[in-house]
Parts: C-alpha cells; structure tokens; sequence
C-alpha cells in the first residue's frame, strides 16, 4: 500500500512519535515496515519517517544508494567503511552520539516538496535500534547515510529540517510554507493536508 505523504502544517510532524511497543503484531509491524518502503520509492525519496505518514510510532526507513557519488562505472564512491549505501529500517531507535565536524548540504523533505535549504549536519553518529525482527543493534554510520539518518531521526522528535535554518532564511520560505500546508503545492505523489484529508 502506498500512503499519501502528510505535508507541512499537520501536527503529526510536530509531535515527538512513541515507542513502539515490544507486544506489537509482528506482522502487522512488517507489513508498515514495506507499506513504507513502497512510498519512498514511489515519491522518489531516500527516507521515509512514520509521521509522515500520519503514524505518530518511532520508525523509520532509509535506502541511501541514490545520494552516493559514483565513478565512471556507476559504482558507489566510498571513502569508509560506514559512508556506504545503506538500506534498513530503524525501529525505536535512539541517537547515541553524533560527532565530527558539521558540515552544509541542501537537504529536502517529502512533506515540504519544491524547499530546499542548507543543513549542517555532524559527520558521524552512533545509532542504537531494533530491526525488523525486533533484535538490537548500536552502529556507526558516516557521511550522507549518517545525514539520511539524521533528518528521519529528527521527524521522530518532531523536527524538521527547516527548523535547522536561519531565522533570516525562515523568513525567506514562510510564504511557501503557508502555501504547502494550504495544499498548494505541486508534487508527483499524493499529499495529505491538515484538516483537508487527501487529495
């Protein structure tokens, strides 16, 4: 199945999402787990957090491949070991730690589609999670899959990435912003807006 995104202006994205409980059907947690991955693909995106599905639960799913720079035979470029493409989904994570020196990309949201802004993000983080079959892990991720994982983690704790920009820079998008949670917008996938239901 494949969700409408929820854009910008509905509380769900502003909300910290809840632990998913340890009792929660396992086949019902798998079947949101590809209902997710299905969406991302289909809207293009890298990334996909349960809020922005309308689910407020601490889930969220990555598949870093397409951000990879690649060499003249399309291969990705790695320069360590945990910068590599990384597909996975990240259940009740929670950031350990998050180190080396922050550094700039423009980064997008599927819930606000036509923004993006410059992010600072630090280099490394330290993630501890439950996978799909509900056992744990703690990883260290680098270079744009740590960024990927980054902007999900934020949605979890109901930020976004145009919370991360300027004040001056907010000011710029503002009128944008309004229009988006309005429901004037212009995406290639199906949108839900606060208080309008789907279009």
């Amino acid at each position: 199945m494949i969700y409408p995104i929820v854009a910008f202006g509905d509380p769900v994205l502003k909300a910290r999402a809840k632990d998913i409980p340890a009792d929660f059907p396992a086949a019902d947690l798998q079947q949101i787990v590809q209902d997710m991955y299905d969406t991302m693909y289909h809207a293009h995106g890298v990334g996909l957090a349960a809020p922005q599905v309308g689910k407020g639960i601490r889930l969220f799913v990555i598949d870093s491949e397409p951000m990879m720079d690649e060499d003249e035979d399309g291969n990705p470029i790695i320069e360590e070991p945990t910068a590599g493409p990384v597909k996975r989904a990240f259940i009740n994570p929670q950031m350990v730690s998050e180190t080396g020196e922050e550094w700039g990309f423009e980064e997008g949201c599927l819930s606000i589609p036509g923004v993006r802004e410059m992010v600072y993000r630090h280099e490394t983080i330290v993630i501890r999670y439950e996978d799909e079959q509900r056992q744990t892990h703690e990883e260290t991720f680098s270079g744009m899959t740590a960024r990927v994982i980054q902007h999900e983690y934020d949605h979890l704790e109901g930020v976004l990435f145009t919370d991360k920009i300027s004040g001056f820079k907010k000011q710029l998008i503002k009128g944008k912003l309004a229009r988006i949670s309005k429901g004037d917008v212009n995406a290639d996938y199906r949108m839900r807006f606060a208080g309008q239901g789907r279009r």
